[in-house]
C-alpha cells in the first residue's frame, strides 16, 4: 500500500493507543475555571449582586475576572486538539456515536435540573429569573434552542452549539478519510473561507463557517498534527497564520463584551491577546512541549468533572450563590461564590460518575451497534498515515 508520508519526513511508525494528555485535562478544568470567574466575579451587569457591588470592594479582583470570558475561547483551542486526536482512526458513525454518547448525558441533566429549580422555586415563591414552559424544555433537550428561537435554560449552552458545527466539518472530513495532507488542506481552506465570510458578511455563510472562531480551532488542529507527526516549517507557518487571523477577528468579541453599546467599559485588545496567546503557549506545552509527559492521575479527574460543572456553575451556582446572600445578608459575593462553587464541584462530580459514565456508555454502546450497517459502507481513515 502506497504510503501518503512526504520522502523527506519521516514515517512516525505504529501506535497502538494514544496515551491520554494529563495536562489538556488540567487546561480544561484552567478554562471552566475562567469562564466561572467570569460568570461569578467578573460580569458587567450592574447590581449583580443586589445593593453590594463586588467593583467597589474588590475591583482588583473584579477587574482580573471580567477576562474570564476568554476561557471560551480558551476551551474551542483545545477543542481544535482533542477532537481532532479523537477523530483519527474513526469512521464518520464511530466519530458522531462518541460525539453523541459524550455531550448529551449530562447536558440533558444539567438542563432538567435547572428546569426542576425553577419549579421549586415557583412552588416556593421564590424569584427565579428562567422562565420555562414545556415547549422552551423540549428545544432545549435538542441542544439548538437558539436557532429554534428559544431561550436558554441553561445559559452557557450556546457554545454547544458552535462546537456542534465544528463536529459537523470534522465529520465531513473524515468521509474523505482522515490523513496528515487532507487535515492540513482542511485548515488552510478552512481559513480561507474564514477570510471570505468576514469579507461578504453573510449570515448563511457565517454559520456554517464559524469565522469567528476559526482561528481557534484550526490552531488546535496544527497543534495536535504536530504532537503526532512532528513540528516542521509549514505547520509553523499555519500556525503563525492561523494565529494571526485570530487575534484580528478577536477584536469583535472585545466588543461584543462592552459594558454599554457606546463601548463603555470595553476590554482591552492588547490584554484580551496576551491572554489567548498566552493559552496557545500551554496548550503548546501541554501537546507538543514537555507537559505532555506529564501524568497526574488528579489531572484526569479534574478534566472528567469539568464538563459537567461548566454546564452548571452559571443556571444552578449563580441562583445558589444569590440565594445564600439572601438567607444570610451578612455573606458577602466571596464567600457565597466560594460556598457555590464547591456545591457545583460536588454536583459535577456525581454527573460524571452517575449519568456520564453509566448512561454515556451505555448510549455509546447502542449507537455503535445501531451505526454498525454505515461502518460497513464508510472506508475508515488509516491510523497513521500522512
Amino acid at each position: 500500500m502506497p504510503s501518503d508520508i512526504p520522502p523527506d519526513m519521516p514515517s512516525p511508525g505504529p501506535q497502538s493507543r494514544q496515551a491520554r494528555l494529563a495536562a489538556i485535562d488540567g487546561l480544561r478544568l484552567v478554562a471552566a475555571v475562567m469562564v466561572a470567574a467570569y460568570h461569578f466575579l467578573g460580569t458587567p451587569t450592574p447590581h449583580f449582586w443586589g445593593r453590594t457591588e463586588l467593583r467597589d470592594f474588590a475591583p482588583f479582583l473584579h477587574k482580573i475576572s471580567c477576562y474570564g470570558w476568554l476561557g471560551v475561547e480558551f476551551f474551542f483551542l483545545i477543542s481544535g486538539f482533542v477532537i481532532c486526536m479523537s477523530c483519527w482512526g474513526r469512521t464518520p458513525a464511530q466519530f458522531t456515536a462518541s460525539r453523541i454518547a459524550r455531550l448529551f448525558p449530562a447536558y440533558w441533566c444539567a438542563v432538567l435540573l435547572v428546569v426542576m429549580l425553577v419549579l421549586v422555586a415557583r412552588i416556593a415563591h421564590w424569584p427565579a429569573a428562567t422562565r420555562i414552559d414545556a415547549r422552551t424544555v423540549l428545544g432545549n433537550l435538542t441542544m439548538v434552542p437558539g436557532p429554534l428561537g428559544l431561550e436558554l435554560i441553561d445559559g452557557v449552552s450556546w457554545t454547544l452549539w458552535v462546537e456542534a458545527r465544528f463536529y459537523l466539518l470534522m465529520a465531513v472530513l473524515l468521509l474523505f478519510g482522515l490523513s496528515y495532507r487532507r487535515a492540513m488542506a482542511f485548515c488552510g481552506a478552512w481559513l480561507l473561507a474564514g477570510v471570505i465570510a468576514l469579507e461578504l458578511h453573510s449570515p448563511l455563510l457565517d454559520e456554517f463557517v464559524l469565522p469567528r472562531y476559526t482561528g481557534l480551532f484550526v490552531a488546535g488542529i496544527v497543534l495536535y498534527l504536530m504532537h503526532r507527526f512532528g513540528q516542521n516549517l509549514l505547520l509553523w507557518l499555519l500556525l503563525g497564520f492561523a494565529w494571526s487571523y485570530e487575534l484580528t477577528v478577536l477584536e469583535l468579541r472585545v466588543t461584543d463584551h462592552a459594558i454599554a453599546p457606546t463601548g463603555e467599559g470595553r476590554p482591552s485588545w492588547a490584554v484580551c491577546s496576551a491572554v489567548l496567546t498566552l493559552c496557545l503557549g500551554l496548550l503548546a506545552l501541554a501537546g507538543v512541549g514537555p507537559l505532555k509527559r506529564l501524568r497526574r492521575p488528579w489531572l484526569v479527574t479534574a478534566g472528567g468533572l469539568t464538563y459537567p460543572f461548566y454546564l452548571v456553575h452559571q443556571s444552578i451556582g449563580i441562583p445558589l450563590a444569590k440565594g445564600l446572600i439572601r438567607a444570610f445578608p451578612k455573606l458577602g459575593p466571596l464567600p457565597s461564590t466560594a460556598v457555590s462553587v464547591i456545591c457545583m464541584l460536588a454536583l459535577s462530580l456525581l454527573i460524571h460518575a452517575l449519568v456520564e459514565r453509566r448512561l454515556g456508555r451505555l448510549l455509546k454502546h447502542r449507537l455503535t451497534l445501531d451505526m454498525r450497517p454505515w461502518d460497513l459502507a464508510a472506508k475508515p481513515a488509516l491510523p497513521r498515515t500522512r
